[in-house]
């Protein structure tokens, strides 16, 4: 069992090491992003400045101020036509349902942010730009994919658009958005100037205050991500926002109460265990199942912990899996074969997995991890932490 005293010291060397690493972090930063900015400022520059570009960004926090960051930087380059997008609550942006979106504003160009990269394409023969941080499956014909994931250590998304935008237009203000995304996907601690910067301007105080507002959105059962877009877009800092009294930021308040409640309830929840699995079963409408894994990773270092929630999409079970070890999740996922219908799984960072399951290919793969039907006593887990 790992004692508060010695994680407190293993975070103490962890951010010792981050901040020793941070010059060196930066130059290779800062040599990637150079050669980005040439591939992302050509792309801009095959555009027509009223063609319709369609922005398609996931719907946690990091999706969402690449989203806004991207919309607002393309427009004051010029761009009319611009409509930003968030997916539905499956957050794929192959489903039918998501095209469709897409296709109702016949973009003649496509932005994919946050979203992961495959060699199929989102929208036929539409010229379509990648901004990414997960594992890339492939890049389609008339696609460009600007990737962090080979990048030490990774960036994530929001950090990589504003940075990418500033090639095009002038975007020093929106800073403290981007910032958002980089304090929800990395922490206050990431090793990238924006973070430093962010704090010294607006504090880390504001900064996490908005990020969780952010992130409530499309955490709620609602799940309602464009009140955060909007709310982005209607505030100059995150001071503003948190104490902000529209009706979209107190939207998003409620949004953090309910999946504030949601967390209570699911934090009791005990994991069942099978050789190197931690399994933890919920049930709510939240979008929690990745806070779930993410607090056991660190109670149960040595397995692969499984946060299924049974209650998120009818019919299905979405799950979040990550690791404390040295183990692949997403490839240990892969090394799974089960039949996943209308599913997807394995996708992601190398940490950090998960999936999307009709109830039947679920029990498969429990079957395939040899878990049991019934789950153990609540006593397991003490005997397992001991």
């Amino acid at each position: 069992m790992v004692t508060a005293k010695v994680a407190g010291a293993q975070k103490e060397k962890q951010d010792k090491r981050i901040e020793g690493a941070k010059p060196e972090v930066e130059s290779d930063f800062n040599e990637r992003i150079e050669a980005a900015r040439k591939e992302f400022a050509s792309f801009i520059g095959a555009r027509e400045a009223g063609e319709s570009i369609v922005i398609l960004h996931d719907s946690d926090a990091d999706g969402v101020t690449a989203g806004v960051v991207l919309q607002l930087s393309l427009q004051r380059k010029g761009f009319a036509q611009v409509a930003r997008i968030v997916p539905d609550r499956q957050r794929n942006a192959w489903t039918m349902e998501n095209r469709a979106r897409v296709r109702a504003h016949e973009p003649a160009s496509l932005f994919v942010l946050d979203l992961g990269c495959a060699s199929e394409p989102v929208i036929e023969n539409v010229p379509t730009c990648f901004i990414d941080h997960h594992r890339p499956e492939g890049v389609p014909p008339e696609g460009l994919l600007i990737s962090g994931y080979k990048w030490q250590p990774i960036p994530n998304t929001s950090l990589l658009v504003y940075e990418l935008c500033r090639a095009v237009a002038d975007v020093n203000d929106l800073e403290w958005i981007a910032a958002i995304g980089t304090f929800s996907d990395l922490g206050e601690r990431a090793p990238f100037e924006i973070v430093d910067r962010a704090k010294r301007r607006y504090t880390a105080k504001w900064l996490k205050e908005a990020t969780t507002l952010v992130n409530a959105s499309r955490r709620s059962s609602l799940y309602d991500p464009e009140a955060a877009a909007r709310a982005l877009l209607a505030h100059d800092s995150p001071r503003s926002l948190v104490e902000s009294d529209t009706k979209d930021v107190e939207a998003l308040r409620r949004a953090r109460e309910e999946v504030k409640s949601a967390m209570n309830e699911a934090k009791r929840a005990a994991p069942v265990f099978s050789n190197n699995v931690a399994l933890i079963r919920i049930n709510t409408r939240c979008q929690i199942h990745p806070l779930i894994a993410q607090i056991w990773r660190t109670r149960l270092p040595k397995y692969i912990v499984i946060a299924a929630n049974e209650g998120y999409l009818p019919g299905r079970v979405n799950f979040s899996a990550r690791s404390g070890t040295d183990v692949n999740v997403l490839e240990f996922l892969r090394s799974i074969e089960i039949d996943a219908g209308e599913g997807n799984y394995g996708h992601g960072h190398d940490q950090a997995s998960g999936g999307s399951l009709p109830v039947d290919s679920w029990n498969e793969l429990l079957v395939k991890l040899e878990f049991p039907k019934a789950r153990e006593c609540d006593s397991e887990i003490a005997k397992r932490e001991g």
